[in-house]
């Protein structure tokens, strides 16, 4: 075990827009990749995964760093809303 190496934790933000008005919209940033959606839409979800990302430069955190707790909190802070699960 003195040669096993310590994997990093990594994270990302994946948005997909279901709806379409023809155009083929990506956006990505430093932990995030956005694809589909209206322009509205993709617009929607391009604001708020830059929400997220400057609350937790606020917090001093990365992605990798926050529970699952903490980041519902800051998806519910940015307007993001959970579905339960089926």
């Amino acid at each position: 075990m003195a040669n096993a190496k310590k994997t990093k934790r990594k994270a990302a933000l994946l948005g997909v827009g279901l709806d379409s008005d023809g155009h083929k919209r990506i956006t990505t940033g430093p932990n995030f990749a956005l694809v589909g959606g209206t322009e509205e839409t993709h617009q929607q979800m391009t604001e708020k995964a830059i929400k997220i990302n400057e609350k937790l430069k606020a917090r001093g955190k990365r992605l990798e760093d926050v529970s699952h707790q903490e980041f519902d909190d800051l998806a519910h802070e940015v307007g993001l809303k959970k579905f339960p699960a089926r």
